[in-house]
């Protein structure tokens, strides 16, 4: 080989070592470092969580959604691993997430593996002693979706709260959150509290399930102050501003990314007079009633999968199509502004759960009112802004 070509060889292998992502042995081709550039989620990070599970009887609150990225369900994974997975503690809509909102979600075993379900959902919402008798260890694997309603962050707090009380330690899997770069909305204030609603934090709180049990246990906001013996498991390749596509439907009514991002704005409409799509095809993605003016866009709410028996059921609701609307980057109320201005008997337009839902009394009041979104949004600013400040030693993205 002539000196020329030698030396262009050697130029060649030196712009392929400083171009791509490894040099060591084999080269990675470009399509491989995307692949290792890829969200990885606490459930796919066993090495880390495995052997804190070696010999310990395990208890683990998880979902359809505690999967790893190849589809494994993490109690499967456990089970072929040879980990002692104790019992199975399901949240609202149940182990295999199949319960409507609010379904009573009854005790029994998962048929493919014979473990004991217990739910936490309904009377049973903190994990009782005698349930955890046998349990050395717990983990916590479920799919939030960043809205201080959804269920899964109340369920978070009464599982600290019961392995707090009997010094069992709680690893947390950590998934991305698929709105995580909002943080919008009314604070909850005390007398609001409820299983949806049980901490002074806004409507969508921007942080992961492991950011916010950090929190949790930092602000001392379980019984008495205790804190929980916590290990978080974290994501990783994940920034709170990328776009996250969940494997699976965190819940029977949110069945893609169109919904997960609607929710938070569109959930509001559940403490009112109008349907957000339950029985339809397009839950949190449509609203409407039979008390709204007569438009180009109606449906027809039917009894389906995630909803047996749902609002305005067999009959016309007009309303507005947002299947198509644009990624929202904050809570957005003026559909709900809308429909209060344009429903005749405004009397009937609230409920008692509306309340519970914004996490405040004013937020009805102000619609009432008359006050404008802008202003409306302003009275949030102060607390937004005190929120922002309070969260940030908890944050891990």
């Amino acid at each position: 080989m002539s000196h020329f070509f030698k030396k262009q060889l050697v130029v060649a292998l030196l712009f392929l070592c400083s171009t791509s992502y490894s040099c060591q042995g084999v080269t990675k081709t470009t399509a491989e470092k995307s692949t290792d550039n890829r969200i990885k989620t606490g459930a796919d990070h066993f090495e880390k969580y495995l052997p804190l599970l070696e010999n310990k009887k395990v208890g683990i609150v998880t979902n359809q959604t505690g999967i790893l990225t190849n589809k494994v369900h993490l109690v499967d994974f456990l089970m072929e691993k040879k980990i002692k997975v104790q019992t199975i503690f399901a949240p609202e809509h149940g182990f295999r997430g199949t319960a409507d909102a609010g379904e009573h979600v009854v005790d029994g075993k998962d048929a493919q593996t014979g473990i004991s379900i217990i739910s936490i959902y309904g009377d049973n919402k903190k994990p009782k002693k005698e349930q955890l008798a046998k349990i050395d260890i717990m983990i916590f694997d479920l799919q939030d979706v960043g809205a201080r309603f959804y269920t899964y962050i109340s369920s978070l707090h009464y599982v600290m709260e019961a392995c707090a009380e009997l010094n069992i330690p709680l690893i947390i899997l950590d998934r991305p959150n698929p709105n995580g770069g909002i943080i919008d909305g009314p604070l909850l204030e005390k007398e609001c509290t409820s299983f949806v609603g049980m901490h002074p934090i806004p409507l969508l709180h921007g942080m992961t399930i492991g950011e916010y049990a950090q929190m949790i246990n930092g602000e001392k906001w379980l019984k008495n102050g205790m804190q929980c013996k916590l290990t978080v498991i974290e994501c990783s390749n994940y920034k709170r501003s990328m776009n996250y596509s969940l494997l699976v439907k965190p819940s029977p009514n949110l069945p893609n990314d169109q919904s997960i991002n609607l929710y938070a704005s569109l959930c509001l409409f559940e403490g009112t007079n109008v349907s957000v799509g339950r029985g339809t095809e397009n839950q949190f993605q449509i609203y409407g009633s039979p008390f709204l003016p007569e438009t180009t866009f109606s449906f027809i709410p039917k009894a389906n999968f995630g909803a047996k028996d749902p609002l305005y059921n067999g009959k016309k609701c007009y309303g507005e199509d947002l299947t198509n609307y644009p990624k929202l980057n904050q809570l957005e109320l003026k559909w709900l502004i809308k429909a209060y201005d344009n429903t005749a008997d405004k009397s009937k337009f609230f409920n008692a759960f509306f309340t519970k839902l914004a996490g405040t009394k004013n937020l009805q009041k102000q619609i009432e009112e008359g006050v404008s979104e802008t202003a409306i949004r302003d009275s949030w600013k102060q607390d937004l802004i005190g929120f922002k400040k309070m969260r940030t030693p908890y944050l891990l993205y």
